[in-house]
């Protein structure tokens, strides 16, 4: 099966580190580069430019950057800022974030539906060089432009994705975005439900399910050692379960073993807490809801992916050797 893929990058490697895992990548034809931004660790803007001055072909996403803490003028401003660096590499992905994070720091998401509707027009309002006036429930612009003084005033293009995961959201992301970051650690029956949720969205702006790009996160522990690849991703499943229950359960983990991690985790969980509960979780539990195992085994459960309509696997590697992870699936 013939796809394009992307590398995923979280915190796990400095930023340099990170520069020469994507320019290894895109020299083995890979697609894409999404840098994460979703918790408070790593800001995806600054290694996002990092990359994009460091390579000439890869397209370069935010894996996503919340729609909440900065302005949608500013937010227009830095994707214009780094298309002039790589100009139409990159991908602003955008996501409602999630509590009690957002709590915590004095974000009230209430309404993210109508709150993503107006970011998203005023972004694009914005990258399209038009004059934006908008008076919403969240958004208020009054005749803002990307004010360009000392460069061509042109329209940058840089497409908009939403990282969506409920179906009211996905819904939204059909309708009004250029394509839907779908989540990770879900199994590949989750996206049968994304997907008519993205069509109905669709349909309501004229356009058809193969009008929305569908790239997939993919948590992808590969090692020669079965076990060790296995228990790569054992931790961070675990945490998943005890963390969103109500997605691993639509992905079809049985509500017993959820009960039973629940009693172990606390929230939030301690590293100690996650371990233990991680000696409940069985194998098939670990390769239902990621690619992991030998190599072959991996690129069989991204095909899976695939079939269920992910357009573009972004990889997510938690094994050491990441080489490894992009020579598997080498283009």
């Amino acid at each position: 099966m013939s796809y394009p893929v992307a590398l995923y990058l979280q915190d796990a490697h400095d930023i340099r580190q990170g520069i020469e895992l994507v320019r290894y990548a895109e020299a083995k034809g890979f697609d894409a580069v999404w840098q994460a931004d979703s918790r408070l660790v790593r800001d995806a803007v600054v290694p996002m430019a990092a990359f994009g001055a460091t390579t000439d072909r890869i397209k370069i996403g935010s894996g996503v950057i919340d729609c909440w803490t900065r302005n949608p003028a500013r937010l227009a401003s830095t994707f214009s800022t780094l298309d002039d660096l790589a100009p139409g590499r990159m991908i602003c992905g955008l996501g409602a974030w999630w509590d009690p994070l957002a709590a915590k720091v004095g974000i009230d998401r209430s309404r993210p539906l109508k709150v993503m509707r107006e970011v998203v027009e005023a972004i694009r309002g914005l990258l399209n060089n038009e004059t934006v006036t908008m008076d919403g429930y969240y958004v208020h612009l009054d005749g803002v432009e990307l004010d360009y003084v000392h460069q061509e005033r042109r329209a940058k293009d840089v497409p908009i994705y939403i990282g969506a995961t409920g179906m009211q959201m996905m819904e939204l992301t059909g309708e009004i975005a250029d394509g839907a970051v779908l989540n990770y650690l879900v199994s590949p029956s989750y996206n049968v439900g994304a997907l008519e949720a993205l069509e109905r969205g669709a349909a309501k702006a004229g356009r058809t399910l193969d009008d929305i790009d569908r790239p997939q996160l993919i948590v992808c522990s590969v090692d020669d050692d079965r076990q060790a690849a296995l228990d790569g991703a054992r931790l961070l499943v675990t945490q998943y379960l005890g963390q969103q229950p109500h997605i691993m359960k639509a992905s079809g983990v049985p509500q017993e073993l959820l009960d039973e991690i629940g009693k172990v985790l606390t929230w939030p969980a301690t590293h100690d807490e996650v371990v233990a509960a991680s000696k409940l979780v069985p194998d098939d539990i670990v390769q239902m809801i990621t690619a992991s195992g030998t190599p072959d085994e991996v690129r069989a459960k991204v095909d899976e992916y695939v079939a269920s309509g992910c357009t573009c696997p972004i990889l997510y590697p938690l094994a050491d050797d990441v080489h490894l992870m992009i020579d598997t699936f080498a283009r």
